[in-house]
């Protein structure tokens, strides 16, 4: 019995020895499972200002907001042009999409590509789901719910697309523009949004106070 013992304890010596300090200090059969950081963290944690993220600047203010100025500017002015034809620039997802844009440039919602494949895709989702169901809350659910499963299916996640296909149900003055409304005016405002988002990289960059 003895002798058992001390060969069953040098094998697990010798086994132990032989295992990486790094292969030991991970093996859940050494120190436990190690948990997440987020696990057992206060509801109410997210309710608060990352504690990581450091005080803005005032050119990280300043320089953004002047972009989101200039962008609903030159959409009015715009918007005066093409008037006499009834259609608007300034609608409110690109109100969103300067948020992303000059607000979170380094986000996954500013990419370029999910902002076009996000702009037009959704756009066109709703062109379809007015055509099939008509106007209405069923409309705007399958709109929506499809939107969603595009930008996942895509990879192309950017918020402030979901809104374009209620715009369009619930907008007569947009039903005109048929699949147009794919490219214009999401996609094409967007286009003026991501040029003047670059002068407000440079800017933020180059000019810092």
């Amino acid at each position: 019995m003895g002798m058992q013992l001390r060969i069953s304890y040098h094998h697990h010596l010798h086994h132990s020895r032989s295992i990486s300090p790094r292969a030991r200090t991970s093996s859940p059969h050494n120190y436990g499972i190690v948990a997440s950081s987020n696990v057992g963290a206060p509801l109410w944690d997210t309710w608060k200002p990352d504690k990581a993220s450091s005080a803005p600047s005032l050119s990280d203010i300043i320089w953004p907001s002047a972009g989101a100025f200039a962008a609903m500017a030159i959409l009015g002015r715009i918007d005066e042009l093409l008037r006499p034809k009834g259609i608007s620039m300034t609608i409110a997802p690109l109100g969103a999409v300067c948020a992303v844009l000059f607000a979170t440039p380094t986000s996954p919602g500013a990419r370029k590509y999910n902002v076009f494949m996000s702009q037009i895709g959704c756009a066109a989702i709703g062109v379809v789901a007015l055509s099939v169901l008509g106007p209405g809350w069923v409309a705007r659910s399958c709109a929506l719910a499809a939107s969603i499963a595009f930008m996942i299916y895509t990879r192309s996640t950017h918020p402030p697309a979901a809104s374009l296909p209620i715009l369009f149900i619930d907008g007569a003055k947009l039903h005109h523009l048929s699949f147009g409304y794919a490219l214009f005016p999401g996609a094409a405002g967007c286009i003026i949004l991501c040029l003047i988002q670059a002068m407000v990289l440079h800017l933020k960059d180059n000019f810092k106070f």
